[in-house]
C-alpha cells in the first residue's frame, strides 16, 4: 500500500506566496516539463463545457496552459472534448448531456481508466472530488487533488481517510482542517474569451446555477427594490426552487433567458450594470466573478467564503451582507473602473498565473517524492 512521503507539507503557504526559491531554475524547469502529467476531468460535461461545468472548465484550462508551456499532458475527459493535450476517453459524452448514460457507471469507468494507466505518468492531477481518492493508494504514481468544494459533510470521511495525500484548495476560505494542503491555487480563466466591455448597460445580471445556494431569489429582491431590470441565466438545478421562488416573479422587468454559452455571457456582460452574486452559503471560488470582472463588469457579492478573495471591495465590486446593502451598493457602481477589474483578473485569475502556480506545486511534489524514495532506499 502506497502512502505519501515522510516529509510533511501541511501548513504550506498559498501558491501565490511561495518564495522564489520554490520556482524552478530554467534548466530544472525544462527537466520538470519533460515529466508526463495526467489531468483527470469529470465527465458530467464536455471539457471545456459548452455552457455550464466549472470543474471541467478549470481542468481544461490547466491542460491547455500546461501544453502551451511545453508539458507532456494527457487529458482524461469525454470523447467529444476539445484539447491540444493528448485526449484519453472512455465516455463518449457527458452524462448531464446524455441522460441515457448512468452517472455512476460513467464516473467509475472514467476514474478506473485513469488509474489503470497510472504507471504511464509521473503525476496524476485529479479534479474528481472524493471518489478518485479511493484509488490513490493502489498506485505508485503521486496524485494531486484539486478540491473544488466540499459538497456535503457526508463525503468528509473519505477526505479524512486519505488526508495525507496532496491537496490544493481553490481559495484560502475553502479548506477543511487536517488535510495535507500543498497550496492554494486560484482558478484561472481564458481572458481572450471575455473582451473588456468599456461601457456597460443598465441591467442587472445573474449567471449561475438556479439553486438556493446561489441566491437567485435575493437577486430578484434587489431588482424589485432598485427598479432595475434583471436578466437571469443558468441551468435549473433545483426545479422546485425555480417553480416556487423564481418563476412567479418573471415579468417584463425580471427575465429568465436559460443557460448560456460564452457568446451568451458576453452579450449579457455588454448589457450589464453589475453582476449580482448573492450566495447564501460560503462561496468556494466563484468562476463567474472572475469572468464578469474580466469583461469589466462590477460584481456585487455576498461576503461569504471566497468572495472577498476574488472581489476587491470598492475596486472590482462590492461585498455586502444583505439585500439592503446590495441595493445601496448599486448607487456606487460608477465608482468602479472597468479596466481595473480586468487588470486584477489578469494578475490573479488568468490561465497563465494559475498554471505557473501549479508548476510550483508539481515541483514541490516531485521533490517530496524524491526525498521519500531516498529515505526508503537508505533504510537498512
Amino acid at each position: 500500500m502506497r502512502r505519501r512521503p515522510l516529509t510533511d507539507v501541511r501548513g504550506s503557504e498559498s501558491s501565490r506566496d511561495v518564495p522564489s526559491r520554490d520556482i524552478p531554475s530554467r534548466d530544472r524547469e525544462g527537466a520538470v516539463r519533460n515529466k508526463r502529467v495526467a489531468v483527470l476531468a469529470p465527465v458530467a460535461w464536455r471539457t471545456p463545457p459548452l455552457q455550464y461545468g466549472a470543474w471541467e472548465t478549470v481542468a481544461g484550462n490547466i491542460a491547455e496552459g500546461l501544453v502551451a508551456r511545453g508539458w507532456d499532458v494527457t487529458l482524461f475527459a469525454t470523447r467529444d472534448s476539445v484539447t491540444r493535450a493528448h485526449l484519453h476517453a472512455v465516455i463518449d459524452r457527458g452524462y448531464e448531456e446524455d441522460r441515457a448514460i448512468d452517472p455512476k457507471v460513467a464516473e467509475y469507468l472514467q476514474i478506473s481508466e485513469a488509474f489503470e494507466h497510472a504507471a504511464e505518468f509521473d503525476l496524476i492531477h485529479s479534479h474528481y472530488d472524493f471518489m478518485a481518492l479511493t484509488y490513490t493508494r493502489l498506485v505508485k504514481t503521486p496524485v494531486l487533488t484539486t478540491i473544488h468544494g466540499f459538497s456535503s459533510p457526508q463525503i468528509m470521511p473519505v477526505y479524512q481517510k486519505y488526508r495525507d495525500g496532496y491537496f490544493v484548495s481553490i481559495s484560502d476560505s475553502d479548506r477543511a482542517p487536517g488535510l495535507n494542503y500543498v497550496a492554494t491555487v486560484y482558478n484561472g480563466i481564458d481572458l481572450a474569451l471575455y473582451p473588456l466591455q468599456e461601457s456597460g448597460g443598465n441591467e442587472l445580471i445573474f449567471l449561475g446555477r438556479i439553486h438556493p445556494d446561489k441566491g437567485v431569489h435575493l437577486a430578484i429582491e434587489v431588482a424589485q427594490q432598485s427598479g432595475l431590470p434583471l436578466l437571469i441565466a443558468g441551468i435549473i438545478q433545483d426545479e422546485a426552487y425555480f417553480r416556487e421562488q423564481v418563476k412567479p416573479h418573471l415579468d417584463k422587468q425580471i427575465r429568465y433567458v436559460g443557460p448560456v454559452d460564452v457568446e451568451g455571457k458576453n452579450e449579457l456582460f455588454a448589457r450589464a450594470r453589475a453582476l449580482l452574486h448573492l450566495n447564501t452559503i460560503p462561496e468556494r471560488f466563484g468562476l463567474v466573478l472572475a469572468e464578469a470582472n474580466a469583461a469589466g463588469v462590477p460584481v456585487i457579492a455576498m461576503d461569504l467564503g471566497s468572495c472577498r478573495e476574488v472581489i476587491e471591495d470598492g475596486r472590482t465590486g462590492f461585498l455586502v451582507a444583505n439585500v439592503a446593502e446590495a441595493v445601496r451598493a448599486l448607487e456606487r457602481i460608477p465608482e468602479i473602473d472597468r479596466a481595473a477589474c480586468r487588470e486584477r483578473v489578469q494578475e490573479l485569475f488568468s490561465i497563465e498565473t494559475m498554471v505557473q502556480a501549479y508548476e510550483r506545486v508539481y515541483c514541490k511534489i516531485f521533490d517530496l517524492e524524491t526525498k521519500g524514495f531516498d529515505l526508503e532506499m537508505r533504510r537498512p
